[in-house]
């Protein structure tokens, strides 16, 4: 593996971070989340349809791909807990993606752009590669772990709803989508701590996640003493002195 070079392995987990994020995006913004079922047994009357999203509502007659009822502010009075939470959970692990996705495209540039030996700038500084990949692999388990709880949960919530009310509620696709996406989100962070721990076995400090002291101290050699090596001004000089 050419761990010193751009990979292809996280060339791979920065697309799929992207891939991820963007059907994140997708499902928080599809008005599917929850689908409310009413049949009618007129027949002069057709069965409606109420889906629900995490911010608009919109209610549509079968066969009709228009909104008999488009409420645009439902996403201030959501009065059902899971779509809630949601709506915290899922624009905050966007953000922490976004965070990862912007480490590790530093750390691929610091690769393909940077000097193959480590800087004695950056000794006290966390920009080297490897430690933006691994943190970046930290953030992207967060990020799927803070989208796939709640999206789980609203499957558990939806056999709530229908036991306390009427068998008339399920999910929606926009479910599968997030769960999908957080899916890519963990194999995103997979990949990069793979990537970490296969290349860690290069010598120090390429591969520690935060350099512990200036890199030319590991081929430094100590052939003098403890005293000289402290001062150079450190010698037994004699004193003459002249009487008179």
């Amino acid at each position: 593996m050419g761990c010193r070079d751009v990979h292809a392995a996280t060339v791979l987990s920065f697309l799929c971070g992207i891939a991820s994020v963007a059907g994140l995006f997708a499902g928080t913004l599809l008005p599917n989340w929850r689908k409310l079922r009413l049949i009618t047994f007129n027949r002069n009357e057709k069965n409606l349809t109420v889906y629900t999203g995490l911010w608009v509502k919109c209610a549509r007659y079968d066969g009709s791909s228009d909104c008999l009822m488009y409420d645009t502010t439902w996403y201030s009075s959501v009065d059902q807990l899971d779509l809630r939470v949601l709506q915290f959970a899922l624009p905050l692990s966007i953000l922490i993606a976004m965070g990862a996705l912007l480490l590790c495209l530093i750390g691929m540039c610091n690769t393909a752009f940077g000097s193959s030996v480590p800087n004695i700038k950056l000794a006290k500084c966390l920009v080297n590669s490897a430690g933006c990949h691994l943190v970046a692999g930290l953030l992207f388990f967060l990020s799927g772990t803070v989208s796939l709880s709640p999206s789980i949960w609203v499957i558990f919530y939806n056999i709530h709803l229908n036991r306390k009310f009427e068998p008339v509620f399920t999910f929606d696709y926009a479910v599968y989508v997030t769960i999908a996406s957080a899916g890519g989100l963990f194999m995103t962070s997979l990949l990069l701590c793979i990537w970490y721990c296969v290349c860690k076995s290069l010598p120090s400090p390429f591969w520690q996640p935060l350099y512990s002291h200036p890199p030319s101290m590991h081929t430094y050699s100590q052939p003098y003493s403890a005293r000289s090596r402290l001062s150079a001004i450190e010698i037994d000089i004699p004193v003459v002195s002249h009487t008179t």
